[in-house]
């Protein structure tokens, strides 16, 4: 079998299912997964054993569902730049960029120098308020228009913090959110309030990208927040439209309710956040992900009159504690790539390329099954029997999961590490060539199965 980093085969119409190739019957697309899944076994025995190892251990043998794919999940030994190797000793290039988390990679020399810095001249867990967190907290506001900011672990501890901020704030308890919002760990949307998603809001759930809808939901009484993504991330890079995200902002204001805008994800689109590309002005915003520099990290941050909330100087005030808010790797390392790193200049840069990237894969792929779409370097990767690319919400689009596992194996193949669900976070200084070759990639397998994924006429 090819290596991961071996280019991929040619299409060859008639190649037994033991190889990857097209299939002879179109209604054959258990066949071509099955086939693949074989492949995967054949190629990843060491990740099998490990697996097997681990489930003795731990539920499923995981501890992060995402990352959980059948038969069982690849098991990654190291990373070095916009590289990954595991442990069966393939080569890919990174497109998780764990979920936008990775922007700088995985050897960055100047993260690398600041923590081990780091390390060697501050220490850790120092159980004190130290400079460095009102450092970052300073470039932070400057770089994405806050009046204040207070920093947390990750994404879903942002969310959570600012929606108890605004209904303190508010003296109200409604919250508006969106289905197929995703606003961390136990703040999914999906189809209503998932089974492991905190009920102590009243949730509204309304249609992402229904702008009468969304005035209708948020123009009434008892709405104390708004909690919306910009863009939809784990619900596929599905971008807001202006229109639908400034009726929300409008309503908000109307109402005096908080109008948050979840930036966990979309904050590396331009050098402030899709809001300045947007021309939004939330109340509060929520960061997580890349700002930490590649360590666990989180905030939130907006008007000075709503954060009040959370001083201490304050009687009144909500308490926000966390052993690792303030740490000092995440202080440093984020600080350390937010300044000396991610640049105006270099977000601009980046994300034109990434913009790029995705018109060359709704070209190659126009016409099939197969679907891209997001913003900058944020992509989504669908498989519908429509295809199409005017995707407002996820109610408008049914996913052919078998399709999107045989892409999913198949691009491993090919050299290329993407999530099961096909999101892709590009890693800041991966070669054009690679995405090229991507594209390429990508071309070749719809050429490869194009009685499986070419539209019906």
């Amino acid at each position: 079998m090819p290596k991961a980093n071996s280019p991929p085969l040619s299409p060859e119409p008639e190649l037994d299912l033991s190889t990857k190739g097209q299939v002879k019957d179109p209604s054959a697309l258990s066949s071509a997964v099955e086939a693949a899944k074989a492949r995967f076994l054949e190629r990843n025995p060491i990740s099998g054993k490990l697996f097997e190892e681990a489930s003795q251990y731990l539920p499923g043998g995981n501890t992060r569902t995402l990352l959980y794919t059948a038969p069982y999940p690849i098991c990654m030994k190291k990373g070095e730049a916009y590289k990954v190797y595991d442990e069966d000793g393939h080569e890919y290039t990174d497109f998780v960029g764990e979920l936008t988390a990775g922007l700088y990679g995985h050897s960055h020399p100047v993260i690398q120098k600041c923590l081990i810095d780091t390390i060697t001249n501050v220490g850790l867990n120092l159980g004190s308020t130290i400079a460095q967190e009102a450092a970052h907290a300073k470039l932070m506001c400057s770089r994405f228009h806050l009046d204040k900011v207070r920093f947390c672990n990750s994404g879903t501890e942002a969310n959570m913090h600012a929606l108890a901020g605004a209904r303190y704030f508010t003296g109200k308890r409604k919250v508006v959110v969106f289905s197929g919002g995703y606003h961390g760990a136990v703040f999914g949307f999906w189809d209503g309030v998932q089974e492991n998603g905190v009920d102590k809001h009243e949730w509204v759930i309304g249609r992402y990208n229904d702008v009468e809808g969304a005035k209708k939901l948020i123009e009434q009484d008892d709405i104390a927040a708004v909690l919306v993504e910009g863009m939809q991330g784990a619900g596929g890079c599905i971008p807001g439209t202006r229109e639908f995200l400034h009726q929300v902002q409008e309503s908000a204001k109307k109402v005096g309710a908080c109008f948050i805008l979840d930036e966990v994800m979309t904050s590396r689109l331009s050098p402030s956040g899709l809001q300045a590309i947007l021309g939004l002005s939330p109340d509060l915003t929520t960061f997580g992900k890349w700002l930490g520099g590649g360590l666990a990290f989180g905030a939130f941050g907006g008007r000075e009159d709503i954060m009040a909330v959370y001083d201490p100087r304050s009687p009144s005030s909500l308490a926000h504690s966390g052993t690792f808010n303030n740490n000092t790797l995440a202080m440093h390392a984020g600080f350390t790539g937010l300044s000396e790193i991610w640049k105006p200049e270099v977000a601009i840069e980046f994300n034109e390329l990434g913009d790029s990237f995705r018109a060359d894969l709704q070209a190659v792929a126009r016409g099939t099954k197969m679907s891209v779409t997001g913003r900058g370097t944020l992509v989504g990767i669908h498989f519908s029997q429509e295809g199409t690319t005017e995707i407002p919400c996820r109610e408008a689009i049914v996913e052919d999961w078998d399709l999107k596992d045989l892409f999913f194996m198949e691009m491993m193949e090919d050299g290329f590490w993407l999530t099961r669900r096909g999101s892709i976070a590009l890693i800041l200084g991966t070669p054009k060539s690679e995405l090229d070759r991507f594209v390429k990639s990508v071309g070749q397998f719809l050429e490869r199965h194009q009685n499986l994924v070419t539209l019906a006429k």
